[in-house]
């Protein structure tokens, strides 16, 4: 039997990545070693459901770690890096920006070095290793209420963390055309679904809702997102490593545009149904305007032909299917415990 090609996925204990670790061990073609420093964001109970898989190893480690990355890049010679960790949310950024630096920057710089010095040392056998950087629609500012971005689209970062985020992908970029390294960029709209981060709008609703409380909306909630259920990201994602041309750019997006009230109220929705509130009054009762936070993006959205045309790739659920799913997760025993596993590590 063909021994499975190793796969490193950085920030597979976050949301994201643990869904492309799902995806890439439902073929036996792949390994996968899963590297996390378990940051906030970064929780072992996400990925407990990988353990007993024998294609599977999780290392703590710190991507701006140089000599910790050598040694994993020596010990385990990857086929493919999938770079997905990062710190991704924007209010975060705003009040401390210098660690978006550090680990979307720096951390992507130090594995693109490690990742080139393996290559280079190792050739011809290393030829086929392929550098995926995922990254985020944000680094293209903001739309207006008309167009879409493609990968043409010109960077314009109107955040700490999407500027980060554009200046990793520039290096992505750079690392390509300089030192010969086949590398590939995608750049995703919002991700929603189970397992994220309960600071994120959707989770946010549905927490907040569910304890009775103020459901807070930034400035009038029309800001405008494109989302995208996360395991047709993990597959967009996994497509790309197998079909992906490197050098290219693939935007990937969920075909589903959305205002923020509108989301809101989908959610609350949901839940009137699912779990009605003393008296049946609504969720939206809830809802609490509050001032829009600096550098809001008005709108994004996502141009994805290249990757539907291209890869033959398209999501599979529409926003109605996958908030449904989502709100499920998140009343079910297993989101439940999640979710209290998050907060007792947030209270120590």
């Amino acid at each position: 039997m063909k021994e499975a090609a190793a796969v490193f996925v950085t920030g597979g204990a976050g949301f994201i990545g643990s869904a492309v670790v799902g995806e890439l061990l439902k073929s036996t073609e792949f390994s996968v070693i899963n590297i996390d420093s378990l940051t906030y964001a970064g929780n072992p109970v996400t990925i407990s459901r990988f353990e007993n898989n024998p294609r599977y190893q999780f290392v703590q480690a710190d991507i701006c770690d140089a000599k910790a990355m050598d040694n994993l890049f020596r010990k385990n010679r990857p086929v493919a890096v999938m770079h997905l960790a990062a710190e991704s949310h924007v209010d975060r950024s705003i009040g401390g920006s210098g660690v978006f630096v550090q680990t979307n920057i720096v951390g992507t710089y130090t594995l693109l070095e490690t990742a080139r010095h393996l290559v280079e040392s190792n050739r011809p056998e290393s030829d086929g290793f392929l550098f995926h950087h995922v990254s985020t629609d944000e680094v293209y500012g903001s739309l207006g209420h008309d167009g879409l971005f493609t990968e043409d689209s010109p960077y314009a970062p109107n955040s700490p963390y999407s500027a980060s985020k554009a200046a990793s992908d520039h290096l992505v970029r750079a690392w390509g055309e300089t030192y010969g390294l086949q590398t590939v960029i995608s750049n995703c709209s919002n991700n929603y679904g189970p397992y994220q981060y309960p600071e994120k709008l959707i989770p946010v609703v549905i927490g907040k809702a569910l304890a009775e409380q103020a459901i807070p909306v930034y400035g009038s909630g029309e800001n405008v997102r494109d989302w995208l259920f996360v395991d047709d990201h993990a597959r967009a994602l996994v497509k790309i490593l197998r079909e992906g041309r490197p050098g290219r750019t693939y935007n990937v997006g969920g075909n589903s545009e959305k205002t923020n009230i509108g989301v809101v109220r989908t959610i609350c929705r949901a839940l009137d149904d699912l779990v009605p509130r003393k008296g049946n009054k609504p969720y939206e009762d809830l809802i609490s305007f509050v001032s829009d936070r600096p550098g809001h993006d008005f709108r994004y959205a996502i141009d994805s032909t290249r990757i539907r045309c291209e890869l033959d790739w398209k999501p599979r659920e529409t926003f109605d299917s996958g908030i449904q799913k989502t709100v499920d997760w998140y009343l079910s025993s297993v989101g439940r415990g999640w979710v209290e596993e998050i907060e007792k590590k947030q209270n120590t």
